[in-house]
């Protein structure tokens, strides 16, 4: 069996350091607000999961989006490939939602509706808990039914900090 390869680098942003775990052919595997490969290593779906990945200053494309996203260009991370392995819902899901505008947060019963399961919302609650590849598969912008944040695996303040930015941007 092959072992998958991949390199690795962190971006400081304005929110904290971000980083992104890249496959060779330019396919985020996992990010986050985070310094620590491991972090990121452990949410690979284990067909993916780079043995030993290769630490680089710079990820080329996914270096840029993330730094033109956090200077307003919002848009930008819809254009970078992800790649996450698990079952047909929640690879549905994660595409799903990629759809989802920066600024207009949904709920998780809206997301669950919108990934063709309404009566499904914690099932959709799982899939932002389990996406690896955060900011280019925006679990952030699903929000609880009464509007309050819910759960963010970096932190809520993350996740409160990134609506900002995309509500003002």
């Amino acid at each position: 069996m092959n072992t998958p390869t991949a390199t690795w680098s962190t971006t400081d942003t304005p929110i904290g350091p971000f980083s992104a775990v890249v496959a060779d052919d330019g396919a985020v595997l996992a990010s986050g607000w985070t310094t620590n490969l491991t972090d990121l290593l452990e949410v690979i779906a284990p067909s993916l999961r780079p043995s030993e990945p290769r630490y680089t200053p710079d990820l080329g494309a996914v270096t840029r989006a993330v730094t033109r996203y956090h200077a307003g260009e919002l848009d930008v991370i819809d254009t970078v490939e992800v790649r996450q392995r698990s079952g047909t819902f929640l690879e549905h899901a994660w595409e799903v939602l990629r759809t989802v505008p920066a600024g207009d947060p949904v709920s998780y019963s809206a997301y669950a509706a919108l990934a063709g399961r309404p009566a499904a919302a914690r099932a959709a609650a799982s899939a932002c808990a389990r996406n690896a590849a955060a900011l280019f598969v925006p679990c952030h912008r699903v929000l609880r039914g009464d509007g309050s944040l819910g759960g963010f695996r970096w932190g809520t303040d993350v996740k409160r900090r990134l609506l900002e930015h995309e509500k003002q941007a």
